[in-house]
């Protein structure tokens, strides 16, 4: 192993610019239009997200070849989501900016077909998810709705 392996082939700006320029471009990616899948990974979800970061790789690195590349670049990675995390927890506005709001799929056990098409979720999806909870019927639920991290969440009637 020779002495460049742990030197930066790419200035140290160059790396931290991409990095932050694709973090927030799949950032933005997943908070838009992934939001569903968050709780359910299928195998088309983790083909998706294993693609990207393939691809994503290039963009991010440019010509580095180096260790200290490397780590830098994860550095920022992890910079990034870090500072969001934290600033979500201490400012309720960056929070809503960053985190959907709950997303109600049955009020009063009606099925809320157009937040059901925004995110593609079928009926039978929704009644699998009540069979799981023993749930016989829509009518037994006063809310179900879709969570920032994409699970379901039912609220039924008092027995």
């Amino acid at each position: 192993m020779d002495s460049s392996t742990f030197h930066l082939s790419v200035p140290l700006i160059e790396i931290i610019l991409r990095g932050s320029v694709v973090f927030w471009f799949l950032f933005l990616i997943f908070r838009l239009i992934l939001r569903r899948d968050m709780g359910n990974v299928g195998v088309g979800d983790f083909l998706f997200v294993v693609i990207v970061a393939d691809a994503s790789q290039n963009a991010m690195t440019g010509e580095a070849k180096s260790i200290a590349d490397g780590l830098v670049l994860i550095s920022v990675l992890v910079f990034w989501n870090v500072l969001i995390d934290w600033l979500g927890y201490h400012y309720r506005w960056i929070k809503k900016l960053v985190e959907p709001p709950p997303l109600i799929l049955v009020r009063k056990g009606v099925l809320q077909t157009r937040a059901m098409r925004k995110e593609f979720i079928s009926r039978d999806e929704i009644e699998a998810k009540l069979r799981e909870e023993g749930i016989e019927h829509l009518s037994q639920v006063k809310q179900l709705q879709l969570e920032a991290d994409g699970q379901l969440s039912i609220i039924q009637y008092d027995k």
